[in-house]
């Protein structure tokens, strides 16, 4: 009861920071059903009382945004999935294993983090111009899944280092090689590591700019955070209503995404501690 008080302070506090942080984006998606009329209103409208679907139908049949969708599905699922892959390969050497210049190899994937993207667009230009890379979407897929790595690797080995090492040496006690202890008594446990690496290089990949825009100049190879620019006119100006429309389908993925990882991640881990 005495701590009753600062709990209710505390719920406060944070119910606004809430507010303050989902206004945004309540706001795109209120945008996106209003009428083209009301978008520009001196007074704000915060319901969208005469709401259509108009935007998003002008957003959908904007030209480019099939083959958008499908370059940044194909990007972002093939950079996570390789990305991934290789991180957790990765990962599990640094936990399990010392090696020479193990160390070293930690320190230069916290340095990879400190480098800005910026830094890094006119050296990755140059270097896949020669290699035919440039417009092409394998050479956009290798440069997302090079800069997820680095957040990978560190995320996979901190949860592969909290599951005892124990637990595969009593499997291979039972007759398991090192391969299948990991693979059926490691592995599981960590899936919920993986499912949360997974969200951030999805997100990263699918909302990424400068590089898609520096890479591919070819329309057709181009990805949808490109094809959000292309509602801003130079002759007729910023369709608002389509423009928050697109935003709003663009958001759609990785919120679907999060929401059903997010409950995968939660029976991971009222699992894994179950089984430990």
């Amino acid at each position: 009861m005495r701590n009753r008080p600062g709990r209710i302070v505390a719920d406060v506090v944070a119910a606004l920071l809430c507010l303050v942080m989902a206004f945004p984006i309540y706001w795109m998606v209120n945008t996106s059903f209003k009428q083209s009329r009301d978008i520009k209103t001196p007074k704000p409208k915060f319901l969208p009382v005469h709401g259509t679907f108009q935007h998003y139908l002008d957003a959908v049949h904007k030209p480019g945004f099939t083959t958008m969708l499908s370059n940044s599905l194909v990007v972002t699922t093939s950079s996570v999935v390789l990305g991934i892959a290789a991180a957790f390969l990765a990962a599990v050497a640094v936990a399990r294993f010392r090696f020479a210049g193990r160390k070293t190899y930690l320190v230069m994937l916290l340095i990879a983090q400190m480098i800005p993207l910026e830094a890094m667009v006119i050296p990755v230009y140059l270097m896949f111009r020669p290699l035919d890379l440039v417009n092409n979407l394998v050479g956009l897929i290798a440069w997302y899944m090079v800069f997820v790595m680095p957040f990978a690797v560190l995320t996979l080995r901190s949860f592969i280092q909290n599951i005892p090492a124990s637990l595969e040496e009593a499997a291979m006690v039972d007759g398991c090689g090192r391969a299948k202890a990991f693979w059926r008594v490691t592995f599981p446990l960590v899936a919920p590591g993986l499912a949360t690496t997974a969200i951030y290089g999805f997100i990263q990949a699918w909302s990424e700019f400068i590089f898609a825009l520096t890479l591919m100049h070819q329309q057709d190879k181009q990805t949808l955070p490109v094809w959000l620019v292309s509602f801003n006119n130079r002759y007729t100006g910023l369709d608002w209503g389509a423009w928050m429309a697109a935003s709003t389908l663009f958001t759609l993925p990785a919120l679907v995404l999060f929401l059903i990882v997010q409950r995968k991640v939660t029976t991971g881990l009222v699992a894994g501690g179950v089984k430990g």
